[in-house]
């Protein structure tokens, strides 16, 4: 079949559509009912592999057994026809002087202590079985039969010669008719995703404390001055409010990160799309969360590889880096990201090359940059080493990568920033309590989140209210650690700020200006 396109038109579009609405290609469920010993039964497949060795000893030890009697019976012929040619002299006056065949059967059994089937044998031997090479087959033959007998006896009474010939001949089958594979082995339930027709755009993430979350156009915030009011970003309803923001690739994935620890993954597309008013949909629809298990941290990626790792940190300061291929085939339920002690909670996790280094900030001001070197790769279900040494009730709010080209840029609750330069957070070891990095106070509040930033960079800010504001980095001031920052979001009593996204230049050629 040969389907041609006009020019305007997507051929893998053309093609996953065949897929799906066609029987070019086709799945189907498999029920592994079997008769078991009479009865009808759902095996699984150690139980299938199981019936079919039994089977095939079975096989085995029938077809030997039946080799073996065929054998026995043809040495026991060729015995009698030995000893005929032994005593053949005997044997012919024998047979001439009997009247009848017989008569002559009869005098070869009692004369030479022989049966009715050999008797017969030696009746109807043929005058050509005298001469001295067919003696020699004769012979020949019976030694052969003696050691295959043997044999068969030996494979009979051992369960280990069984399982080599089963071995054996599943190697001659498969060396006989394989083949290269003609069909795709595919996951379980997997389904044609039209991603031609979902356009790669970048889209702005929102998600609340009580675990909604939506996917807007990156345009629907128009740029504001340093000190705006914002507009309406998300509807919350009582005691919600957003607790994270980002922007994506609609092709990109997106890694779920929960306080438990453990890691689900969705599509950036799969995310509903709503719009700036609108609540969203409850995480619980679309992930398997656990009981009492919460999203903390969302970060996306474009593809898992060997040479990229995921670095961990937890509000006790606890800090860990896995591969990123580690995480390629989550399950349904999610996998364990991170171990955890049963008071500590997973706070945020970034992408790194193995080669950087990073910066730990706390809720009281104080900062940590160390080599990420100095944390070696571990598993999966590992809980890392100390990354920061806290103070009495502070606790570790972000993570990020050190950036000579960048700045650190550091926001608290009340809406008060500043940018401060990488270069004046010496590089220590990991484990200690770090220096200061902003002076908090009852003026602008703990520290809720810290970015690296370049003055090209745009940031969206959003409040616990749901109030969202847009501001160019490059309008909040560059200042040193021992300050209190400078007011980048106008927050009104009982409000605060709980969320900070950083929009990157090439993020920004699609938004309105």
């Amino acid at each position: 079949m040969v389907i041609e396109l006009k020019r305007m038109a997507n051929p893998n579009v053309t093609l996953n559509k065949l897929y799906k609405h066609t029987q070019m290609q086709t799945t189907f469920g498999v029920i592994n009912l079997a008769i078991v010993g009479g009865v009808p039964k759902v095996l699984n497949i150690r139980e299938i592999l199981e019936i079919y060795l039994k089977h095939r000893i079975d096989v085995i030890q029938k077809r030997c057994q039946f080799d073996l009697n065929k054998a026995e019976e043809r040495a026991h012929i060729l015995n009698g026809l030995k000893i005929a040619l032994d005593n053949i002299d005997e044997v012919i006056a024998l047979i001439r002087a009997s009247n009848t065949a017989d008569e002559a059967k009869n005098g070869l059994i009692e004369t030479f202590g022989l049966d009715g089937v050999q008797a017969k044998a030696i009746l109807d031997m043929r005058l050509q079985r005298l001469t001295g090479l067919e003696r020699k087959k004769i012979d020949d033959e019976y030694d052969e039969l003696i050691v295959t007998i043997t044999d068969l006896k030996d494979i009979l009474a051992s369960d280990e010669r069984k399982n080599t010939i089963i071995k054996e001949e599943l190697l001659d089958i498969r060396d006989r008719f394989a083949d290269k594979r003609r069909t795709r082995i595919l996951p379980s339930g997997e389904e044609i995703e039209d991603e031609d027709l979902i356009p790669v755009e970048d889209v702005v993430v929102m998600s609340t404390n009580t675990g909604y979350i939506k996917r807007v156009p990156v345009d629907t915030y128009s740029q504001q001055h340093r000190g705006g009011k914002g507009v309406m970003g998300m509807d919350t309803k009582e005691n919600d409010f957003v607790e994270d923001i980002f922007v994506a690739s609609t092709h990109d994935y997106l890694l779920f990160f929960t306080n438990k620890g453990r890691l689900y993954w969705q599509k950036v597309y799969g995310i509903p799309q709503g719009s700036r008013q609108s609540r969203g949909k409850a995480v619980v629809n679309i992930l398997e969360l656990g009981e009492e298990e919460n999203i903390t941290t969302m970060i996306t990626v474009s593809d898992f590889e060997d040479d990229k790792y995921l670095f961990m940190a937890t509000r006790s300061g606890t800090v860990k880096r896995c591969s990123l291929s580690d995480f390629s085939n989550p399950r349904k339920g999610g996998i364990i990201a991170i171990g955890l002690k049963d008071d500590d909670e997973l706070v945020n996790v970034i992408q790194t090359d193995g080669s950087k280094e990073i910066v730990m900030v706390s809720r009281h001001g104080k900062a940590i940059r160390f080599p990420e070197k100095q944390v070696r790769s571990m598993g999966r279900s590992a809980r890392g080493v100390r990354g920061m040494k806290l103070g009495e009730g502070d606790m570790v709010v972000n993570l990020d990568v050190v950036d000579n080209d960048g700045k650190l840029l550091t926001v608290t609750e009340k809406g008060y920033g500043k940018r401060t330069k990488f270069d004046e957070y010496r590089s220590m070891r990991r484990g200690g309590q770090g220096v200061i990095t902003i002076v908090t106070s009852l003026r602008n509040g703990p520290v809720i989140n810290v970015k690296n930033v370049h003055d090209e960079d745009e940031l969206i800010l959003t409040s616990s209210e749901g109030i969202v504001i847009r501001i160019p980095v490059k309008d909040i001031r560059t200042q040193g650690r021992n300050t209190q920052g400078v007011k980048v979001m106008n927050v009104r009593s009982g409000d605060k700020v709980v969320g900070v996204a950083r929009i990157k230049p090439e993020e920004q050629s699609d938004v309105q200006k």
